[in-house]
């Protein structure tokens, strides 16, 4: 059973959070990609919590139901993941996707040092393939004026995702979408991000700035890549895991980059088997 609450930002904002498994079990945060909400990780939080961890997914400040602010540099998205690390009563497996895997290897390299157990990296390395990020930023920019009804935006993400099986029934998509006074349904995030995001990937940030942070990590390192991504491919993964000897990969047939949306299953037993390998113990409750 899974439950919904907000807590403070580093600075006050207040992020949306789903939480599932028993208080005292092992904490796993979850952080999704930029335009994405925390219901990507419906799925395996619940999978998590039922096998004794503690999961938490969170909304990033301006997406889904966390509160929107002036700005978002990736400073703020790290600084949010080094706060919500150090609320929890151990340090905790982080799993990031996307901006959330970024946001994670910067914040697990400030002066504090490391602040997880383990940190698992979902199709995102310091460096990606720059066809396949504008991809994704086109996509968000692409229906400024929103969808006249559900449907609309179903079709529009079968379009972005041919791969993936649509829905008979678009009403999951409520989840991602806010419906404003004018009838119109639009994307759950901020508009002000969109630009923030395209800021970040006009080199103002390169990947030897968040190479300088992975390389870093003494923790275990998992990097699940989705088969059909164009955001990373074999030759990012193979420097990644050249430039990180320690680290892992895994590669989920089938999935593109939104690993966990496009083969949900796979995807939970993947995190749970690197859980059960790593060298701190299970929670024991569940």
């Amino acid at each position: 059973m899974t439950e919904h609450f907000h807590i403070p930002s580093f600075d006050g904002l207040q992020l949306a959070v789903t939480a599932a498994g028993p208080e005292n079990g092992q904490p796993i945060l979850l952080f999704h990609g930029g335009g994405q909400t925390r219901h990507a990780w419906q799925s395996s939080v619940e999978a998590l919590g039922k096998a004794g961890y503690r999961a938490l997914a969170f909304d990033h400040r301006g997406h889904g139901d966390s509160g929107w602010s002036e700005d978002y540099n990736i400073d703020l998205f790290s600084g949010d993941v080094l706060h919500l690390a150090r609320q929890q009563t151990q340090a905790p497996i982080i799993v990031g996707a996307s901006l959330g895997g970024i946001a994670a290897m910067l914040a697990n390299a400030t002066d504090a040092g490391e602040i997880s157990q383990a940190l698992v990296l979902v199709d995102i390395a310091p460096r990606s393939n720059p066809e396949g990020v504008e991809r994704i930023l086109n996509f968000m920019a692409s229906r400024p004026d929103g969808f006249a009804n559900l449907e609309e935006a179903a079709d529009a993400v079968a379009e972005y995702q041919p791969h993936r099986k649509q829905r008979s029934d678009p009403s999951g998509l409520k989840k991602n979408l806010r419906q404003r006074d004018n009838g119109r349904w639009y994307w759950h995030w901020d508009p002000k991000a969109l630009a923030a995001f395209q800021r970040e990937t006009g080199n103002e940030m390169g990947p030897d700035l968040i190479y300088a942070a992975a390389e870093q990590l003494s923790q275990p390192v998992l990097l699940v890549r989705g088969s059909m991504s164009d955001v990373i491919n074999e030759e990012i993964t193979a420097e990644f895991q050249a430039r990180i000897p320690h680290s892992q990969v895994v590669e989920v047939g089938g999935a593109g980059h939104m690993v966990a949306g496009d083969r949900n299953d796979i995807f939970s037993q993947t995190i749970l088997d690197f859980l059960l390998g790593l060298d701190s113990p299970q929670a024991a409750n569940g």
